[in-house]
């Protein structure tokens, strides 16, 4: 009896337990226990204030579910505590699973001794989130006497929750269900038929913790009796992964959950849905932003490796016909646009086999970085007069004999190689245009990637249109001997650069045999006797041996840790901003490269530089660095989820930011240190350094 009276006052209900954003009680149907009784009618029912929720027994990344310990409890053998079907809402940019408002957890309390009295205790452990999250432990006790009463209010609050529970087995309604998840891990499936006809579903599906869901795409066919929905997985956690579960709601009370049988081919929409054709106002505007983009690309970082290919067509222009000029620098051009165009046809094959896309990508392959060594290595060796390429005569013919009107191809190619080494740079205004591109029809991704072409092909177009630009360069002289050995030495740099790159792709093993491959390859074509034949087959084979390499001895590279780094990066990891961001950080997340020159350009200009560097030092600021140098497929859905499909990418999260601030391509420090006082709320003004 001292044991019963220490709790609450004999009743249906507790008293409210408050928290801050939260108040608790316990509920039971009976205001005692009748005689004989065995099982017990309970609930417990949460009340979250105006903007705040808490979460499902799923709740996808970002929550928690509710859990409760009822070792407390006296003359209770176990309880059985049920889930009523959840809502939908976002969360720091996650699909997630919960409850809002008022949830009542309805409870079957088996006793220990029938018909004697109970103690009810539960400890719960619930998260609360709204802009931040905040973790609450419950303590909730009721005290319930031998008696035959009925608390009708309590008994009616749990009958109402009691059937928003689920479904399942042969009462759930539905005739079918299959499933599918690609190998990648980057999409889920399903396909239900039901057997009444649906009005407004919705779908939640469970393929265990950790694992992050995209906003659905949901289908009704039928006559409204078949449900088709796809849901991106933005992250997945292949250790908790288990047979998946799906609840399906329509309107608030109807639920049902079953467990799909799981497919390994793809199940297809039951009809397509058109894409939104952008207005004539809309298009222009993300043209103009294309070309302005392509324009700024010839003066951003990236332009010091194309520099010497342009001066060296320039150069060679001197003092040549105006039609000669002008039929050089179309040709240049026309070497940018074929490869744009080239660029255009292979991104929207890729992604029409479903394969991550984005500008700058070709740097991630070691073959393509191998090829661009070597002939930048060539390129660098002619200049510094190592050789002359001596053809067969039918071929240097058809490369260089401008008399006959076909020695233009030199041009061509020279465009099309300063178009290729432009890519790592990501110009501003350029994202969005690609994004849009991207994410639209063929003819979207064509009139894009045109107007980016003519505007990195504008310098040539506009000597093309006016020629008589050419004269103002210097008469031909000694100076020009020096100028051919400066040229040399910056396609060495970019020589150095690609070597680089191409160790943090493939190996040190890659570029050291690709450097070698290519010194032989050099010493092969200088040889002044011998048959030009066994020079071109000698060429020939150190060349497919450059290819191969890559394939061959392509490995992991050892991560070496930079000397006395001025900022504490951590490893990318999306899973875990919404967790850093809960417990009041502000996270920023730098996607960067060592092929992105414009990501070295931000690092040198900006975040390595006060006051920037010591506001990533502090303790309320968390760096993330997610390094794309390689495909990374958590890094490219992240990117695609922000819809974006290039690099550098930057944004900053925080307690009053939990969605992101994208920052532009180009950074700058004022740009950066609001957006770290714009997501902390105005906690975080001022920094060290400041």
């Amino acid at each position: 009896m001292a044991t019963l009276f220490s709790y609450s006052a004999l009743a249906a209900t507790s008293e409210y337990v408050i928290k801050p954003a939260i108040k608790a009680r316990l509920l039971t149907v009976q205001n005692g226990v009748p005689a004989d009784t065995a099982v017990l009618s309970a609930g417990i029912q949460l009340e979250l204030d105006a903007g705040w929720k808490t979460y499902w027994r799923s709740p996808g990344e970002v929550g928690i579910p509710p859990q409760v310990d009822w070792s407390a409890s006296q003359n209770v053998a176990n309880v059985q505590f049920e889930w009523p079907a959840p809502v939908r809402f976002t969360a720091f940019g996650i699909e997630n699973f919960g409850y809002e408002g008022e949830v009542v957890f309805p409870i079957q309390v088996k006793l220990d001794n029938p018909g004697e009295p109970v103690v009810l205790a539960a400890k719960m452990s619930v998260l609360v989130c709204s802009n931040i999250c905040v973790p609450q432990t419950l303590d909730l006790s009721l005290a319930l006497p031998k008696g035959s009463e009925i608390d009708r209010a309590s008994g009616a609050l749990i009958a109402k929750y009691a059937k928003k529970i689920p479904l399942e087995g042969d009462q759930a309604g539905v005739e079918t269900a299959r499933a599918f998840i690609d190998e990648d891990r980057t999409e889920f499936i399903v396909n239900l038929a039901a057997t009444n006809r649906l009005k407004q579903p919705d779908v939640f599906p469970e393929l265990g913790a950790g694992t992050a869901l995209g906003k659905p795409d949901i289908r009704l066919s039928e006559a409204d009796s078949r449900i088709w929905a796809r849901f991106p997985i933005l992250s997945f956690n292949e250790a908790t992964f288990d047979v998946p579960s799906v609840t399906i709601t329509d309107g608030p009370g109807r639920a049902s959950t079953v467990q799909p049988d799981l497919v390994t081919t793809a199940l297809a929409p039951p009809f397509s849905i058109d894409a939104i054709v952008p207005g004539v106002d809309e298009m222009v505007w993300i043209v103009a932003l294309a070309f302005i983009g392509g324009l700024i690309l010839n003066v951003m970082p990236c332009a010091l490796p194309v520099l010497s290919i342009k001066l060296t067509s320039a150069l060679k222009f001197n003092g040549q016909k105006s039609a000669a000029v002008r039929a050089g620098f179309l040709a240049a051009a026309l070497g940018v646009m074929v490869f744009v165009w080239g660029l255009a046809i292979t991104l929207f094959a890729l992604q029409r086999m479903g394969v991550a896309v984005g500008w700058g990508l070709q740097f991630q392959n070691p073959i393509f970085l191998a090829v661009m060594t070597v002939v930048l290595i060539i390129f660098s060796a002619n200049l510094f007069g190592a050789f002359e390429i001596m053809l067969p005569p039918s071929l240097q013919t058809w490369l260089s004999n401008k008399e006959a009107g076909q020695g233009y191809r030199a041009d061509f190619f020279t465009g099309l190689f300063g178009a290729v080494l432009a890519t790592p740079c990501s110009a501003p205004l350029l994202g969005t245009a690609i994004a849009f591109a991207l994410a639209g029809r063929a003819i979207d991704i064509f009139v894009v990637f045109t107007s980016l072409g003519l505007g990195l092909a504008a310098p040539y177009l506009i000597v093309a249109a006016v020629p008589e630009l050419v004269k103002f360069l210097p008469k031909p002289g000694r100076w020009m001997v020096f100028l051919k050995t400066l040229l040399g030495f910056m396609l060495s740099g970019t020589v150095l650069w690609l070597l680089w790159v191409l160790n943090s792709v493939a190996g040190f093993t890659v570029s050291l045999t690709v450097l070698t491959l290519a010194v032989a390859l050099i010493a092969v074509l200088s040889l002044r006797r011998g048959p030009a034949r066994l020079r071109f087959i000698g060429g020939g084979v150190l060349v497919s041996l450059v290819l191969a390499a890559p394939l061959a001895l392509s490995q992991a590279p050892q991560v070496v840790q930079e000397e006395q780094s001025p900022l504490d990066w951590v490893e990318f990891d999306r899973s875990k901003i919404a967790l850093l961001v809960s417990q009041g950080q502000v996270v920023f997340v730098d996607v960067t490269a060592d092929w992105c020159l414009t990501c070295k350009a931000n690092k040198v200009l900006v975040l390595d530089r006060e006051p920037v560097r010591s506001a990533l030092n502090t303790e309320s600021v968390t760096a993330m660095r997610a390094d794309w140098t390689r495909p990374d497929e958590k890094i490219s859905r992240y990117l695609s989820g922000n819809n974006r499909f290039g690099i550098p990418f930057n944004a900053v999260y925080g307690p009053a930011a939990p969605d992101g601030i994208i920052l532009p391509e180009l950074l700058t420090t004022s740009e950066v240190m609001e957006a770290f006082a714009a997501a902390g709320g105005g906690r975080i003004l001022e920094f060290p350094g400041s």
